[in-house]
């Protein structure tokens, strides 16, 4: 009887981890691993602290075409500041056009609430922890 139970248990440990569906695969973005804080006390990011606002940020750790963090008014989103829809290039950073951001090379627009736009790929998107004022943005 002791097996039988120590053999469910194990099913269940393995069967309860998960990733909760998170999926940023894209043929187009590398992954790069990377952890960064922002300081929402810092007048560099205290625009996260209102709804409806992002920033972009290009650090040499968060790959070639930075990333957009987004305050949703329910949480914060995370995406990757390159075209998900094209290969990189120079025309392939994404520019903030209000609640959206736009790649110069097809015109296309993606929501910062989602991620999602009408062509094949969405943003890729990337984790995000809050811990009082203080973000971590990480894959």
């Amino acid at each position: 009887m002791k097996k039988i139970v120590s053999i469910f248990s194990l099913c269940l440990l393995f069967l309860s981890c998960s990733d909760n569906g998170f999926n940023n695969n894209n043929p187009y973005i590398p992954n790069y691993n990377f952890s960064i804080t922002f300081d929402l006390n810092l007048p560099a990011y205290s625009n996260l602290k209102y709804v409806s606002n992002a920033i972009y940020y290009s650090g040499p750790e968060v790959g070639p075409k930075g990333i957009y963090v987004f305050n949703t008014g329910t949480g914060y989103t995370a995406f990757d500041g390159a075209c998900p829809n094209q290969a990189l290039s120079s025309c392939s950073t994404l520019t903030l056009k209000g609640i959206n951001v736009v790649c110069p090379c097809d015109e296309e627009e993606y929501s910062l609430f989602t991620g999602q736009g009408k062509l094949q790929y969405p943003l890729k998107q990337y984790r995000v922890d809050v811990n009082q004022n203080i973000l971590r943005v990480y894959n």
